[in-house]
Order: C-alpha cells, then sequence, then structure tokens
C-alpha cells in the first residue's frame, strides 16, 4: 500500500562521491543510475526496524493492510475444515459409509473444492485489472462485497448446490485478496479458523452453523480496515497522477523530521518512467508483455514458488487436511490441524526475523525442499507395516510439511509483489497466482478421490504422488529463483534486465551501489 524507502545501503549526493572508477566521475555514474530508474531518497541505510520506527504511521497501515488478509485464511480454513464436521455431513452428505453413516460423496467434494479454485482464478485475473484501472481501494472493495454474498450463502445453504454458490463467491473474493493485499498475515486467519473449528467441534459436532457464522467478525474487521487504508502512492504514479501521490505520501510520512515527500515522489516517478520508457522500446506496452522477454522471465519466476507449493501437497494437507487426517483413521483431526496452524504461525514470524540474515532465496528453496522430503517420508509410512508408532510417525511428518510450507508461503506471496516490474505488477500478480490455483482446480479434483475411504482409499500413500509431481518443482527452486532481499524495485529491474543468474543477484553490485561502493573506499 504505502511506499516506504528499501533499506538497502545509505545514500549519497553526488557532491559526496569522489571517485568511482579511473576516467568516469561521479556524475556519470549518478547518471547512469538515473538512466535504469533508480535515485536515493536518503533513508536507504535504514535497516528494516529502523524504518518501522521511522515511518510509524505508513507502517501501521501496510500492516492493518496485511493483517486483513487474516480474514482470508480464516474464510478457507472454515470452508476446507467444515467437510469434517459431523453436523456439515449430516445437512450435505449424499451417500453413506460402510457402517451405513452419512457420508461426503468425492465427486461433491471434488466440485466444491475445484469451484473455489476456479473463483479464485477468476478473481486474480478481474481483480487485477480493476486494481491496474481504478485503484487497489476500489478493488479491495470489490472482493470484500463478493466474500460478503459467500457467507450469507453459507448461513441459508441447506443443500449441496448452494455450498457450491457460496464456495464460488468465496474463491473470487480470495482470489482477489490473494493478488491486491500482502499476505503475511494470511497464518492468523489460518489458526484463529482452526481454533474456531476444533473448540466448536469440541462442544457439540453437529452445530456446523456456528463456526459459519463467525466469519462474519472476520468481514468486519476487513471492512473496517479498507475504509481506512489510503489509496497507493505507487500506483498513483503508475496511472499519471504524480500530485496525488505526492499528497497520499505527505499523508503518510508528512509527521517525520526531514521528510521530503517531493523527493520521494520523484523516485517513484523516475522508475515509472524508466519501465515504460523500455516498454516503448522494447514494444511490450500492453499487459500481454507479462509473456514477453525479460518481463516473461519475471512472470515465471513470480508464479514458481507459490505454484510449487500445489506439487509438494498443499490440497492434501492444507485444503483437505482435516479431512485427510480424519479419513487416515487420526482420533482428533481437528486438534492435529490446529497444531499444524499453530507451528505454522510460528514458523512464519521466525522467517520474517531470519529473512534478512539468511536471505529470501534460501529460505524459499529450502521450505519448498523440506515439504518435498516430507512427503516422501509420509509414503514411505504408508507403505510400511503398520504399527502403534505409525501415526506418530505421520504427524510428526505433517508438522516437518507444515514448517517447509510456512517458509514457502512467507517467501512465495513475497515475490508475488516484488520480482514483477511495477509497470506490470498487477497483471503480473494476477496471472501468477492464477496459475496456481488453475493447478489447484486439478487437484482439488483428485485429492478427495485419493484419501476418501469409500473411493481409491489411497491414505499415507498419497505422499508418494506428491513426491513424483514435486521434485521437478524442488530442482527448479534453486535453479530459478533469486535473491532480492535489501533489493528496491529499480535494482531488481536491472538486474533482470541485465539477466544476472539467479544464484548471483545478491553478488551483483548494481548502478545505485555504485557511487555509495566508492565512497566506501575512499572513507
Amino acid at each position: 500500500m504505502a511506499h516506504v524507502a528499501s533499506p538497502a545501503t545509505p545514500a549519497k549526493d553526488a557532491s559526496q562521491v569522489s571517485h568511482v572508477e579511473d576516467g568516469v566521475s561521479p556524475q556519470d555514474v549518478l547518471a547512469g543510475a538515473a538512466a535504469r530508474g533508480q535515485s536515493a531518497t536518503g533513508y536507504e541505510h535504514l535497516t528494516p526496524w529502523q524504518t518501522a520506527s521511522m515511518f510509524r504511521y505508513a507502517t501501521l497501515v501496510c500492516f492493518l493492510a496485511a493483517f486483513s488478509a487474516a480474514a482470508d485464511c480464516y474464510q478457507v480454513v472454515i470452508n476446507s475444515g467444515i467437510i469434517a464436521n459431523a453436523g456439515f455431513v449430516h445437512r450435505f452428505a449424499t451417500e453413506t459409509d460402510a457402517t451405513g453413516g452419512p457420508a461426503l460423496s468425492s465427486p461433491v467434494l471434488s466440485g466444491w473444492g475445484s469451484t473455489m479454485s476456479v473463483g479464485q482464478v477468476l478473481g486474480m485475473l478481474s481483480l487485477s485489472f480493476v486494481s491496474a484501472r481504478v485503484g487497489r481501494k476500489p478493488a479491495m472493495y470489490a472482493l470484500w462485497g463478493l466474500l460478503v454474498a459467500s457467507v450469507i450463502v453459507e448461513c441459508v445453504a441447506w443443500a449441496w448446490p448452494h455450498w457450491l454458490v457460496a464456495k464460488l463467491f468465496a474463491g473470487v473474493g480470495i482470489g482477489g485478496i490473494q493478488t491486491i493485499i500482502p499476505t503475511f498475515w494470511w497464518s492468523i486467519g489460518g489458526v484463529m479458523g482452526t481454533l474456531a473449528l476444533q473448540r466448536l467441534n469440541a462442544q457439540n459436532a453437529l452445530d456446523y452453523l456456528t463456526p459459519i457464522y463467525t466469519q462474519w467478525a472476520q468481514i468486519g474487521i476487513m471492512g473496517i480496515i479498507y475504509l481506512v487504508v489510503p489509496e497507493s502512492p505507487a500506483w498513483y504514479v503508475s496511472v499519471g497522477k504524480v500530485d496525488q501521490a505526492q499528497k497520499a505520501l505527505e499523508r503518510l510520512n508528512g509527521k517525520v523530521a526531514g521528510y521530503d515527500a517531493a523527493r520521494e515522489t520523484e523516485a517513484l516517478a523516475l522508475m515509472a518512467e524508466h519501465e515504460r520508457a523500455l516498454a516503448v522500446e522494447q514494444r511490450r506496452e500492453h499487459w500481454y508483455a507479462i509473456f514477453q522477454g525479460v518481463d516473461g522471465k519475471r512472470t515465471l519466476t513470480t508464479l514458481w514458488t507459490i505454484t510449487s507449493q500445489q506439487f509438494i501437497g498443499l490440497t492434501l494437507f492444507g485444503t483437505f487436511g482435516t479431512y485427510f487426517f480424519q479419513q487416515a483413521g487420526l482420533q482428533e483431526p481437528f486438534t492435529i490441524t490446529l497444531i499444524n496452524a499453530s507451528i505454522g504461525l510460528g514458523t512464519v514470524l521466525l522467517t520474517v526475523l531470519a529473512v534478512d540474515s539468511i536471505g529470501r532465496r534460501n529460505l524459499a528453496c529450502a521450505g519448498t525442499t523440506v515439504c518435498w522430503l516430507a512427503c516422501v517420508a509420509i509414503g514411505v509410512v504408508g507403505v510400511a507395516p503398520t504399527s502403534a508408532a505409525s501415526t506418530y510417525v505421520f504427524v510428526a511428518f505433517t508438522c516437518v510439511w507444515q514448517v517447509g510450507l510456512a517458509i514457502n508461503g512467507a517467501t512465495g506471496w513475497g515475490y508475488i509483489g516484488e520480482i514483477s516490474s511495477q509497470r506490470l505488477r498487477p497483471y503480473t500478480a494476477g496471472f501468477s497466482a492464477a496459475v496456481s490455483c488453475i493447478v489447484g482446480i486439478v487437484m482439488n479434483i483428485l485429492v478427495p478421490y485419493m484419501v476418501n475411504s469409500i473411493q481409491w482409499n489411497w491414505g499415507l500413500k498419497t505422499g508418494w504422488f506428491y513426491a513424483g509431481v514435486g521434485l521437478p518443482f524442488v530442482v527448479g527452486m534453486w535453479l530459478l529463483i533469486p535473491e532480492t532481499t535489501g533489493r528496491s524495485a529499480a535494482e531488481l529491474d536491472e538486474l533482470f534486465e541485465r539477466k544476472i543468474k539467479p544464484w548471483r543477484f545478491h553478488k551483483t553490485e548494481t548502478s545505485a551501489q555504485r557511487p555509495i561502493a566508492a565512497v566506501g573506499e575512499k572513507e
């Protein structure tokens, strides 16, 4: 939402740079940086914590926008976990199991899951255009209205087709959130939703409506946040409304001592103008440039991490996690899901603290690899002789998988917002997130058959499926994902334009760093 100076390296004026290279003046160095859309705002030397302390109001706005994503995960968890609720099963059952009790058929489960994924695709693709054309806030209001509609349908549904409609509305709204809003606090909503399901199921396993009603609290919080947060200054600049961008920055950061909104706006405008000029030069002015040349490579990089989630078990352990645990014969599926969600939240918090020292690339690649290894281990448990210890080993590796996924998600959704160029960001983010959901449609069709005891009944052997399809994506992570920690958007533009290898991003000096390095040599 708000733009805060990137905490990379100290900024200096041309007068402070005495030497850079033989025959190259300081003015030439700074001009070279400007030619690549890079300029200094004076705050590049700040650490993330110093930035948050100095720009307190802008940080609060960003926090509120990110926190609204908790409602996204809350609704996802309620929708996915409630299918293991006895009251819900009794209401929407279309078959009977081996004991003669009510059961949800695999086609119905597949229909619900895939419909929600279809909705996400629609939301990601359509609301990205709304966001780019009319602004972030109108897009937020649109997705909020869709989520309201989904909860209304859920509250009055009494047959499985009604739930199908609710899942479509929910999917479109959630897809919009995942494209427009930073999703750092997504895990908070997951823990809250899982806790609500676990506690309410313990009190009355036949009451499925109360968990649905609790979504109204999340929807209410989200609505208030969307009323409060301002329009993005970066979006104003992207559509040529520079004066409004400066006013927005003044409202956000005007109380910061010595803050120069005009200089910050100039930095945003310089980057936007460079991207536009480059697009014209390469004849890639339109939205479909996300599939062409360097921008095409950036799109592939953007989508790879989160799409990999689908191939390392997201639908199995996430969407159908509680149901999977129930079908696998675990006695407390809601409790196990709560444990996993809590582990995921803790991992996300640790990831945020460690990302600057370890690096996004290392975390993203390691997290994805951990998930894959956990799938292999669960597959091994599935074919090993059954014993009393099998259940504990299985649960332990689901926890390990959750750690890996939390790291993948915390970094992957960050890549959604920072890998693409500012000019194409709404389109790249929407398409990249949609690709993941398109794969999710297929997985939502297959997984209910894999784990349903009255269908294929693969049980823990499902781990081998994900071990097989996930391996190419794990390898691709190490070959494709770059290090972006400490890089500004303009620096990333340069690194991609220069076609630097992903594993060399953090070692490569950019035009913005050259005068700083020269000052360091002098000192």
